[in-house]
């Protein structure tokens, strides 16, 4: 990779018979940036951490830049890390190291950016790699910065506007996993630019599969190429190839394998199956996934083996991300929810649209609204198990440090958007995305700005589903629920009626398995005459406490336990705050016909009146 003889390509020495592989794309982005003059000094982000595909070899980032792109047209190449100081990865003789050493020697930082200059101009064509760049360059401001930071910072700004730096054929690259740990001065450098390092595409998965577990067969490696979104290629291949030599070897994970199915059908296609995606387990954890008495459909023989790969993405995303996301896993489709039958309709339509892959209509994001305990959580996981879609919760990814923050946000919307097609659920996003004012430094803002940016980037339609629940509608940024962002806004209400009231209760008792002795339609739809202005999580505390009484009385349940339950309980009295909430939810949805039938008619005004009223109740 040099400027001054372009025909050089940035490969090692290949036979001249033999096609030179191509670099990935990031490089080749990188590699004609330089050759163009676009800039010296680069910074490379996101994915670093991962391994590379040139030719038929795999590299991770820094061999990759050294042995790849840089090792043929460059006469020195350092590496300088906080850990180790200055390496020589490339020239110099055995005196000329001495002699950069012992110029080194108790100078510190501002020492080793003054001879690195010195070696880099003196000697003509040299890279200097800066893996870990945060830790030299923080994202601080500068008078929290000590002097030697202060100075690498005016050196490496100095270099990038230094014309005899880059007509010497100089290049430096800085790595960070995110941007936010570095300077944003430098980032905003006119003559430093930053390369993201995508998450692998299903092509480079597939290749990654075929390269690691050349035995698997092909229908299989493609559903695992289907399967695997949002892993790096260092996590796929820990799953599909065992590289450690104290590791089990396949045979020897089919042989357990086999002897833990021992007995079951299909056992020799089954093991050979589970053999080939369990690399890297200890035998106690095969033994945990391995369940002989699991009967296999014989329309879906290979689903045994894609349940055990979502189950290790699931661990190994998880741990990537460090607990700011978890996993939904719903165990209830929304024949499970009681009433609610115009949000069913509306949701079960949006489900089709997803499964059916038609990217143009379906919506961006949804936002449901509504009093605590209306049942929006779980008829949320429902709709997610009815689309067939992956959901993900975001946990709390605020933190005291600067700059971890915003950094957090980025992790998780790169892992997210990587795993599509997805949810991405936000609980209480009022708390998440409420405005914090200025009381945080600004973060609160900047956290605003980037979601909304990655929630409005039309890529992410019917890859990427944000889901926003919240009681608090009006404790959120206004232009984040603009259509185009949240499009489908989806009130949740209390049943209104004693026969809604009774599906809700009928549908608890189905989920939990409560066997009613003399309790008939028309007992429970009596019954719950009585509950008006209770919400559905009342009714299912309602519902339990019916269910534990039968069960002290060793009986089914019937309808005199359940008149005792109805009796007993006495649901949380809050109704100024409900009422406000209702109508919270009125003023926000996008379609009247999902209201019910008593604030149908509302005017604008009418509901803004009795919003005003009902905050005046709840400020005395």
């Amino acid at each position: 990779m040099t400027r001054s003889s372009p025909a050089a390509a940035s490969q090692p020495p290949y036979p001249s018979s033999s096609p030179r592989p191509p670099l990935p794309g990031w490089a080749e982005t990188l590699r004609q940036k330089y050759l163009a003059g676009e800039a010296s000094v680069f910074v490379l982000y996101r994915n670093v951490f991962d391994r590379y595909q040139v030719g038929a070899r795999y590299y991770t980032l820094l061999p990759l830049l050294s042995e790849v792109l840089l090792k043929d047209n460059k006469q020195q190449i350092f590496e300088l890390s906080i850990d180790r100081g200055v390496r020589i990865v490339q020239g110099s003789s055995a005196q000329g190291k001495i002699e950069l050493y012992r110029h080194l020697e108790g100078k510190g930082l501002a020492g080793i950016f003054e001879s690195l200059e010195r070696q880099m101009l003196e000697q003509r064509s040299s890279a200097l790699l800066i893996p870990y760049a945060g830790t030299l360059f923080p994202a601080a401001e500068p008078h929290l910065l000590s002097l030697d930071e202060r100075g690498a910072f005016t050196a490496l700004h100095r270099w990038s506007l230094d014309e005899e730096f880059s007509d010497r054929d100089n290049v430096v690259i800085l790595v960070s996993e995110s941007l936010a740990d570095i300077s944003p001065a430098l980032l905003t450098h006119p003559r430093i630019v930053a390369i993201e390092l995508p998450m692998p595409d299903r092509e480079a998965r597939h290749a990654t599969i075929g390269h690691y577990a050349p035995s698997m067969p092909a229908a299989e490696a493609e559903l695992l190429a289907d399967h695997t979104a949002g892993l790096r290629l260092i996590q796929l291949a820990s799953i599909v190839a065992s590289e450690a030599p104290q590791a089990l070897s396949e045979q020897q994970r089919r042989s357990l394998i086999v002897g833990l199915l021992q007995g079951s059908p299909n056992a020799e296609q089954r093991a050979q199956r589970l053999a080939t995606i369990t690399a890297g387990m200890t035998p106690g954890e095969i033994q945990q996934l391995v369940d002989p008495t699991r009967a296999l459909p014989e329309e879906d023989p290979a689903g045994e083996m894609l349940a055990v790969v979502r189950q290790r993405k699931r661990e190994l995303i998880e741990k990537e991300c460090a607990g700011l996301i978890e996993f939904i896993e719903p165990r209830h489709g929304l024949d499970s929810v009681g009433g609610n039958e115009h949000i069913k309709s509306e949701l079960l339509e949006i489900a089709r649209l997803i499964r059916s892959g038609d990217r143009a209509r379906a919506p961006m994001g949804l936002l449901a609204v509504g009093p605590m305990g209306a049942g929006k959580t779980f008829v949320i996981k429902a709709f997610l198990k009815e689309a067939g879609l992956s959901g993900v919760a975001l946990k709390n990814f605020r933190s005291k440090w600067v700059g971890s923050t915003e950094a957090n946000l980025e992790r998780v919307l790169a892992t997210v958007k990587a795993m599509g097609p997805i949810a991405l659920v936000i609980d209480e996003g009022d708390r998440s995305f409420g405005s914090s004012g200025d009381s945080d430094g600004g973060t609160g803002s900047r956290v605003i700005a980037r979601l909304k940016e990655f929630m409005s980037d039309p890529e992410n339609r019917g890859q990427v589903l944000f889901i926003l629940m919240t009681n608090r509608p009006d404790k959120l940024d206004t232009d984040i629920k603009r259509p185009g962002r949240l499009d489908r806004k989806i009130p949740f209400f209390y049943a209104e009626t004693a026969a809604e009231r009774a599906a809700v209760i009928g549908a608890i008792f189905r989920r939990y398995q409560v066997v009613a002795l003399d309790l008939t339609d028309a007992a429970l739809h009596e019954a719950c005459e009585a509950l008006e202005g209770y919400s559905n999580a009342d009714l299912e505390a309602l519902a339990l406490l019916a269910a534990e009484f039968a069960e002290r009385a060793r009986t089914a349940l019937t309808s005199a336990l359940l008149k005792q339950a109805i009796d007993d309980f006495m649901p949380p009295q809050e109704i100024a705050m409900v009422h406000y909430m209702e109508m919270l939810a009125v003023s926000e949805t996008s379609r009247r016909s999902l209201l019910p039938q008593r604030f149908r008619a509302l005017s604008v005004q009418e509901v803004q009146t009795r919003l005003a009223e009902f905050r005046r109740q709840i400020n005395r």
